[in-house]
């Protein structure tokens, strides 16, 4: 029997989080979004991909600290369930493979969406600064 991918189990993911996985989320992110933009129910997640690997670019590069190592922990246990073809539903399996992937992430963006949010404004500022650069 499995355990039922929630926030208690993307919380308890993320203990088992180590340094190692966040630089594999930065070196990996790319194929991480592409697993997002494939069809299927993790597609309504493709922008939420790219914040949530953004944030944990910008928080290992040291340009974005706000967010709680928890956080980043728990972000960084989803995505790379979500990037494991072997999880608890393996993805070669049609529809249903990427359903647990689609719930995990769901539950993700329930625990995370406060700092999701503040990160959000946080970049949409870094990116004005950048414009009124040019």
């Amino acid at each position: 029997m499995f355990k039922k991918p929630d926030e208690e189990f993307v919380k308890e993911g993320a203990e088992q989080v180590t340094s190692k996985d966040i630089e594999k989320v930065v070196e990996k992110s790319e194929d991480i979004q592409k697993k997002f933009s494939a069809r299927g129910p993790l597609k309504r997640f493709i922008v939420d991909a790219k914040l949530l690997t953004a944030l944990v670019r910008d928080w290992r590069t040291g340009k974005y600290r706000q967010a709680l190592y928890g956080t980043i922990a728990a972000v960084v246990f989803a995505l790379l369930y979500v990037f494991n073809p072997l999880d608890i539903i393996p993805d070669i399996l049609p529809v249903l493979g990427v359903v647990d992937d689609a719930t995990v992430i769901a539950a993700l963006l329930m625990l995370v969406e406060r700092d999701l949010t503040k990160y959000r404004g946080w970049k949409e500022g870094q990116l004005m600064l950048e414009d009124g650069k040019h």
